[in-house]
């Protein structure tokens, strides 16, 4: 039997913090992940350029995350501003976008987490791969690994499992039959069914960019792709949350100009022209666009009319693409059932971190950032649980 002070399960953005926490608390640190490396779904989120986190005000990033009243102590002790700090200490400087987002210049995951890793295990953090979590046995903590069965004796521990997507990447969900009491996991941050018409086929795999969309109390502006099955991409996935059982969505096509202004763009002499190069002429309107303008059915006569269908073509979705494909999950281990430090109320001595827990918020720094605060927040109440102190 291995005894450690903290043993951290799981070896993503959450519980390395966590590991980082407490071994600067001055606890002795196991880290063990069921993965043959550290990280992965991390590495995939940063494919096609890590968003760090989004500089804005703390009470602006609040509002994004759902679930920040639980979490206001972890994302007070490590937000935005921290994250950079972190990011550059870590020799990874890292710049903003005009959109607020922040990225590291090397754009990629790997710099990052080599250089994480490399500090981490610099300073005494025990690593082990391949170690899948069981359960307990007793007080220990029991683990699957490929030497057989081990158990770790550790004073606190803290949960970093993940939620329940991209199982390939290790965030299979299953450690939930372990734990008591967990809420069911929904999709979040994830395309949608859309059950096109045969003139859309010629679209699949453009990109629609300059729109805003908007469901329920959500509304963002960006871009999102014409997939086979639906629509995806970050405008999508941040509205995905309000349309888990289907329902509309509302695309502004024109979101920089107003609806008169459409209008008296509309009015404008048509001639001989079509209504197809009518559009392309005085609104630009072509392409995939023109192409979800008419989705919606014939297109109204009255110049009014028509304003009105491309300020707000409404699309009828069928629900949330499969679990698996979901960027992130809502669910696992609830809120009420964590006091403030994060710690199971049933099970002292024992801290949950990351999206494991039952919080949302969409993609665009908020997601990792949130992870991050919680590692580090879970991370320093342990070691504090176990009586050590920096």
């Amino acid at each position: 039997m291995k005894t450690v002070d903290i043993c951290v399960i799981g070896g993503g953005p959450a519980g390395l913090a966590a590991a980082e926490a407490a071994q600067s608390a001055g606890a002795t640190v196991l880290v063990a992940d069921q993965m043959p490396t550290l990280g992965r779904k991390f590495l995939m989120a940063g494919k096609s350029g890590l968003n760090l986190t989004k500089d804005e005000p703390l009470e602006g990033f609040w509002g994004h995350v759902n679930g920040s009243a639980v979490l206001d102590p972890a994302l007070s002790a490590f937000g935005p501003d921290h994250v950079k700090t972190w990011a550059e200490a870590l020799d990874q400087p890292v710049f903003t976008g005009s959109s607020g987002r922040v990225f590291p210049r090397a754009m990629k995951a790997s710099p990052l987490l080599r250089a994480w890793i490399s500090r981490l295990s610099g300073a005494g953090v025990s690593m082990r791969t391949r170690w899948r979590w069981v359960g307990w046995q007793g007080r220990a903590l029991r683990f699957d690994a490929p030497d057989g069965p081990q158990l770790v004796q550790a004073d606190a521990a803290v949960l970093a499992l993940g939620g329940a997507s991209w199982a390939r990447l290790g965030s299979d969900g299953n450690w939930a039959g372990i734990l008591e009491g967990t809420a069911p996991f929904e999709p979040s941050n994830v395309g949608l069914k859309v059950p096109w018409s045969e003139p859309m086929a010629r679209h699949i795999g453009t990109p629609v960019k300059g729109v805003r969309v908007s469901a329920g109390k959500q509304s963002f502006l960006g871009e999102f792709v014409i997939s086979k099955s639906g629509v995806e991409g970050g405008a999508i996935y941040g509205i995905s949350s309000e349309l888990r059982s289907g329902g509309m969505v509302e695309i502004d096509l024109l979101p920089d100009l107003s609806l008169d202004e459409v209008i008296t763009r509309l009015k404008r002499p048509q001639g001989k022209a079509s209504l197809a190069n009518h559009l392309r002429k005085t609104l630009r309107l072509t392409g995939v666009k023109a192409a979800l303008l008419r989705e919606g059915g014939a297109l109204p006569e009255r110049a009014e009319d028509l304003a009105t269908r491309i300020k707000r073509v409404n699309l009828l979705t069928q629900g949330p693409q499969a679990l698996d494909e979901a960027i992130s999950t809502v669910g696992g281990v609830r809120l009420d059932d964590v006091n403030k430090d994060l710690m199971l109320r049933h099970r002292p001595g024992v801290f949950c971190a990351g999206e494991m827990l039952d919080w949302d918020a969409p993609t665009g720094g908020y997601l990792i950032t949130t992870c991050l605060a919680t590692g580090f927040h879970a991370g320093r109440a342990a070691a504090a649980y176990a009586g050590i102190s920096a």
